[in-house]
């Protein structure tokens, strides 16, 4: 089958919509490269000028496969953006569709004239339903809506799609004033809303509301796109709720032109999203249904109270919290504390029983663990992540710095043993910095190192490594497996090191990257290569980077 759409042929019938996985280059590459099934590549949306947007939590669950967001549109401008995405190389067969916003008809303009050599077509962004002054204060106004989009049009020769609100008394009526105004085609619908959800009495996100999507919003994406097509003959990428090949084929009957698939990508890692469109397409190919039975409807986003036992400063910014309760958690995976009214923040686990979290001081949410006092009531979800397999007849080297040490203890618990015990090699500036080591040495071998000499060698913990692996008899570095855990320079270290001596199949690491929403939606912590750290980490083996580095 071919799909044709604004000029371009491509290699399949869906897009994923703004905002959701494909937000970074890096990551957009991937699946240009590896997802056929998606032709129409939508990024994130982009404003004239960077906008932090809200802080954790920004992505909630109300039911099964159904969700409300508010991230704020994040986003680093225009400028950087462009130099980002001047990085990609669009493959013939796909479309670039550069989503943008703007807080007047002239950051609309700005913004799409800064950005038009490196899209193949704008979706504006006329209805997002949380950030004030932007989106759905527009998008509700058929006459704004004609006036941004007549302007833009005026301002660039690439192809001008409207995103639809479906919070209007009649969406045909806005719909007919953008293509009246002269738009390429319309996208239906953003999210609902805003919506709010709370737990323990609190409201989940840390903007109070948020758009909704998934599941719940399905029949009202088919109300609007079925409307819009009673209006034009132009391309309707139809969007809201889309999860099974019977929802797309109604959409697609409705009158959409290209599939809009988003929240029912929640909790799938790079892998799972590469199966799941494979499967969706051969489903509409071959009438099956099969895709459905992939989508996460298990993911557990629900927020749990701990109690905090003790909170034991190791120096002046760092501290361990110990907790009443112990969670069944494996090596490798991590979870989120939240605390109501500050935000909430991803943590490796440095026990399980008692849950004991590691945290270093650097902000305002990891500054209020740091002052939590006994008998505090605090909140986690998960375990998330991917739990780490090293081969059975492995020997497990760890390599720490900083917190870092937190994700590698229970792998060496779980993975030494006394005829092959688990090494750790942990670094700290300083030996006040250094922390559980009475723990560590309890179950496998630790190489301590400071770079003042304080405790242990005398020096970098990567130099450690190095003699320790110069002494290793090639039979010996051919059984070992590496986990590394800190700071991105120390990891980088780590590794240049351990490639001298082993293969890299044998290396995984984890990368403090930024992580959000902790179920691959939002795509913040981006790997150079492409992968999202929340689920195909946060242990990875290395791949070489999509993009450039800069």
């Amino acid at each position: 089958m071919t799909y044709d759409f604004l000029g371009k042929t491509l290699s399949g019938p869906f897009t994923i919509p703004s905002g959701i996985v494909t937000t970074a280059p890096s990551i957009i590459q991937r699946i240009m490269r590896d997802v056929p099934a998606v032709g129409v590549i939508t990024t994130k949306s982009i404003g004239i000028t960077p906008r932090a947007g809200y802080r954790e939590p920004i992505y909630s669950q109300y039911a099964p496969g159904c969700f409300v967001n508010a991230v704020g549109l994040t986003n680093p401008g225009a400028e950087a953006s462009l130099i980002a995405l001047r990085q990609l190389q669009v493959p013939d067969d796909k479309f670039l569709l550069v989503s943008i916003f703007g807080g007047s008809v002239e950051e609309f303009v700005d913004t799409a004239k800064l950005l038009e050599s490196v899209a193949d077509g704008f979706e504006l962004n006329l209805s997002c339903p949380h950030a004030t002054g932007f989106g759905m204060a527009m998008g509700q106004d058929p006459d704004m809506v004609a006036e941004i989009v007549r302007a833009v049009k005026a301002a660039v020769e690439v192809p001008v799609i409207p995103k639809l609100t479906p919070n209007v008394s009649n969406i045909a009526d806005i719909g007919k004033a953008a293509m009246a105004a002269g738009a390429d085609g319309l996208s239906a619908i953003n999210t609902v809303g805003p919506g709010y959800t709370e737990s323990h009495g609190s409201p989940v996100l840390s903007n109070r509301v948020g758009g909704m999507s998934g599941k719940g919003v399905l029949p009202i994406a088919m109300k609007c796109i079925r409307e819009l097509r009673e209006i034009t003959e132009k391309p309707i990428i139809g969007c809201g709720g889309l999860s099974s090949a019977a929802d797309c084929q109604a959409a697609l009957s409705a009158g959409a032109t290209i599939l809009g698939i988003g929240s029912a990508l929640t909790g799938m890692d790079t892998a799972d999203l590469c199966t799941y469109f494979d499967t969706l397409m051969t489903d509409l190919e071959r009438s099956t249904e099969h895709a459905e039975t992939l989508v996460r409807y298990d993911i557990d986003m629900a927020f749990r109270a701990i109690t905090v036992v003790s909170n034991a400063p190791v120096c002046d910014d760092i501290t361990v919290v110990t907790f009443k309760e112990r969670l069944n958690i494996q090596p490798g995976e991590y979870v989120f504390v939240w605390i109501p009214g500050v935000g909430e923040k991803p943590f490796s686990c440095l026990s399980d029983d008692p849950l004991r979290l590691a945290v270093i001081d650097v902000g305002e949410f990891t500054h209020a663990c740091y002052e939590l006092t006994p008998g505090s009531e605090i909140y986690i979800r998960g375990p998330y992540g991917t739990p780490v397999a090293p081969p059975e007849d492995a020997n497990v080297l760890c390599v720490a710095g900083g917190t870092g040490l937190a994700a590698v203890y229970q792998i060496a618990r779980d993975f030494g043993s006394n005829e092959r015990p688990a090494e750790i090699f942990a670094g700290a500036r300083s030996a006040d910095r250094l922390y559980f080591l009475d723990e560590c040495e309890a179950v496998a071998k630790v190489v301590v190192a400071t770079d003042d000499g304080s405790a242990g060698y005398h020096g970098r913990v990567t130099e450690a490594l190095e003699s320790r692996l110069a002494a290793m008899t090639l039979e010996e570095r051919d059984k070992l497996m590496f986990y590394n855990c800190g700071p991105a320079p120390m990891i980088h270290a780590a590794e240049a090191v351990q490639r001298r001596f082993c293969q890299p199949e044998q290396i995984y690491s984890a990368i403090d990257y930024l992580t959000k929403c902790g179920v691959g939606i939002c795509g913040a912590c981006a790997s150079p290569d492409g992968r999202r750290i929340c689920m195909d980490g946060p242990f990875m083996n290395s791949e070489a980077p999509l993009l450039p580095i800069t």
